[in-house]
């Protein structure tokens, strides 16, 4: 039987016990690599991105806000399935991350057996949501559709850079944590801008403020 390789981005201990359980229950053949910040889930994936099937995505775990994480990991690495793992289970934030690109979205509340069977129905293919999302009413919003595209067309090097604008680092800070030069972040700086369809740092971070899904107080 072919390994199934999948890639756990949680920063809970627990949790990544919990999952090993589950895989178990998924398939005998499951390699897991528990990573606790995101990014050591790029590393993660980086190492052979052919070979991971599957990516499990906290929403706010170390080096991430909300859907940030599902932007770069779709940016740098559009053909791996990279679904949601969440203690958030409202209606809104699901249907965004849907929106967003995620393989599916799974709540941290789901019994191991029902986990187990969502997480191998997006391994087959399928964009799982829990059964009540699918009964409920809405469709997303044409502001989140929009949204989605301007993010989407960031590069990850952008994505990076827009995450460092939103914790409040100067261009000269942002160089020296990327190890590049000030002038080349300028230059990112003033693309990331247009892409998203504002004109200064301010309103990005604002805008960027828009994917932590903090739709509730739920953790992860």
């Amino acid at each position: 039987m072919t390994k199934i390789r999948i890639v756990v981005g949680d920063d809970h201990p627990l949790v990544q016990a919990a999952l090993a359980n589950v895989f178990a229950e998924v398939s005998p053949e499951v390699e897991i690599v528990a990573c606790y910040t995101l990014d050591a889930v790029l590393e993660a994936v980086a190492v052979a991105p052919a070979d991971v099937d599957l990516v499990l995505l906290d929403l706010n775990m170390p080096g991430t806000y909300g859907f940030a994480g599902l932007f770069l990991m779709l940016a740098q690495y559009p053909t791996v399935p990279a679904a949601i793992l969440s203690a958030q289970q409202d209606a809104a934030t699901i249907r965004r991350a849907m929106t967003f690109g995620a393989s599916g979205y799974v709540p941290k509340s789901l019994s191991l057996p029902h986990m187990a069977a969502a997480i191998t129905a997006i391994l087959a293919g399928e964009r799982w949501t829990p059964p009540h999302i699918a009964s409920l009413p809405g469709m997303p919003a044409d502001q989140d559709l929009e949204l989605a595209r301007r993010f989407a067309s960031l590069s990850p090097q952008q994505m990076r850079i827009l995450a460092l604008i939103v914790a409040g680092k100067l261009n000269k800070q942002i160089a020296g944590e990327l190890n590049v030069a000030e002038q080349t972040i300028k230059i990112h700086v003033s693309t990331i801008l247009r892409k998203l369809q504002v004109t200064t740092r301010t309103q990005a971070a604002v805008l960027a403020s828009k994917l932590a899904a903090q739709t509730g107080t739920a953790e992860g």
